[in-house]
């Protein structure tokens, strides 16, 4: 939002959030009942697959 001078409403926030909260409750449990795993599990590798998928696109910056 900030850096392009956009700003949310007070409902659009709740929406927003709401919607990226679902899409991240439901991947998470995906995976953990895919590969039979914790949340917990199934959150980390979730995020290091992000990082390191970063990583391979734009290199690594400090």
């Amino acid at each position: 939002q900030d850096k392009q001078n956009y700003f949310w409403s007070a409902e659009e926030v709740k929406t927003n959030l709401s919607t990226i909260l679902m899409r991240a409750i439901t991947e998470v449990a995906d995976k953990a009942k895919d590969e039979k795993l914790t949340w917990r599990e199934a959150a980390n590798m979730i995020g290091v697959a992000r990082v390191a998928q970063a990583h391979r696109l734009r290199g690594l910056y400090p």
